[in-house]
């Protein structure tokens, strides 16, 4: 398929290549809507195996950019940038180049946090744009969002727990988390065991799994063995793509309900038959939606965090209305995430249309 049958298949506005080599950094930075507001999305660091896997996923993680943002109520579109590189080749020239990168296209894009970039990595970006977001809070930034991420999914869980299982609390509900170790998995499994609950672990971070089973009292599993434990809600927190063929023929969950970005590798297919076999699924890109709730303030200049948490924690009240659309017409949980996103989002470009009209 062609990098333009592509963008169109998933409806993307703008994707744009970058290559220094002095600075050794290749990127892509793929716009997917704009109607909203600029694009803002996180710039993940990672080894792709071919430019087409990782066309494949900043295609993929910059649509979910623009529902998580839409469902959510904020004004902002859908955009997601992945550098190919191990991050071991990290430095202060790539993210330097990168934040060029960023700057070129004129605030169209915001760049954030995302998988093996940090807030120092951000600072380095800043250097050469302002579009930016998730900057520490000695500069006037909202800091590190993952604990905003966490508090989210947990507040996801919440509702999914009480939807399925009928329980108003989740004290000796056991979770399967995969991604324990990462930013916002270690977050939210601080979070769960506050709650009371049972944790199942997996990670391929050794020494950090170990720091979470010595604080949190969790059993701990291997990579593959997670998708199989017996638990009632599977909590990912680590790389997309999970929820397939072969891993749902070994769920017993009743629940999947985590902060991982594109969680199912075929939205519609995969949806299908999580809810053929009676598994309650919470869509990835409403449940996740914290951080970029705290990233949308901090670029606003409207950074209370009284009212960060309060709005973070109304993701519980989304999910409720996904789910009774879901049940009003008999469709799977992203269908119906989907259809509350492009309301919205039809709603304003028509209004738009009217105004220039």
């Amino acid at each position: 398929m062609s990098i333009l049958a592509a963008m169109a298949e998933h409806e993307h506005e703008q994707v744009v290549f970058w290559s220094d080599k002095a600075a050794e950094l290749k990127a892509i930075i793929a716009i997917h809507d704009t109607t909203l507001g600029p694009a803002l999305g996180g710039v993940r660091m990672w080894p792709y195996a071919s430019e087409t896997e990782a066309l494949f996923d900043v295609l993929r993680l910059s649509a979910g950019m623009t529902y998580k943002s839409a469902a959510a109520g904020l004004n902002l579109g859908g955009g997601k940038a992945v550098i190919i590189a191990d991050p071991s080749m990290k430095s202060e020239a790539l993210y330097r180049s990168f934040g060029r990168f960023v700057e070129s296209l004129g605030g169209r894009y915001i760049t954030a946090e995302d998988v093996n970039t940090s807030m120092d990595d951000i600072m380095q970006i800043r250097e050469e744009t302002n579009y930016v977001a998730g900057l520490p809070e000695s500069v006037g930034g909202g800091g590190d969002p993952s604990p905003f991420t966490a508090l989210g999914a947990l507040e996801g869980i919440k509702i999914s727990v009480l939807k399925k299982l009928g329980l108003k609390s989740l004290r000796d509900i056991t979770v399967a988390v995969q991604g324990a170790a990462g930013h916002v998995g270690t977050h939210l499994c601080e979070l769960l065991h506050q709650e009371g609950a049972q944790l199942i672990v997996s990670d391929m971070n050794e020494n950090g799994v170990a720091k979470i089973v010595e604080q949190f009292g969790a059993t701990v599993v291997g990579l593959d063995e997670i998708y199989s434990v017996d638990a009632q809600v599977f909590a990912p927190c680590a790389l997309g793509a999970i929820v397939n063929d072969q891993t749902i023929a070994q769920f017993k969950f009743s629940v999947i309900a985590g902060p991982a970005n594109n969680q199912l590798l075929d939205e519609s297919r995969h949806g299908a038959l999580l809810r053929e076999r009676n598994i309650l699924y919470a869509p990835d890109y409403i449940i996740n939606a914290g951080g970029v709730i705290n990233c949308y303030y901090e670029v606003v200049n409207e950074y209370v965090r009284e009212s960060i948490v309060k709005k973070v924690k109304g993701i519980y009240s989304t999910l409720e209305k996904i789910y009774d659309i879901a049940d009003e017409q008999n469709v799977a949980t992203p269908v119906a995430a989907r259809h509350f996103a492009e309301q919205r989002i039809a709603i304003i470009s028509k209004v738009r249309r009217h105004y220039l009209g």
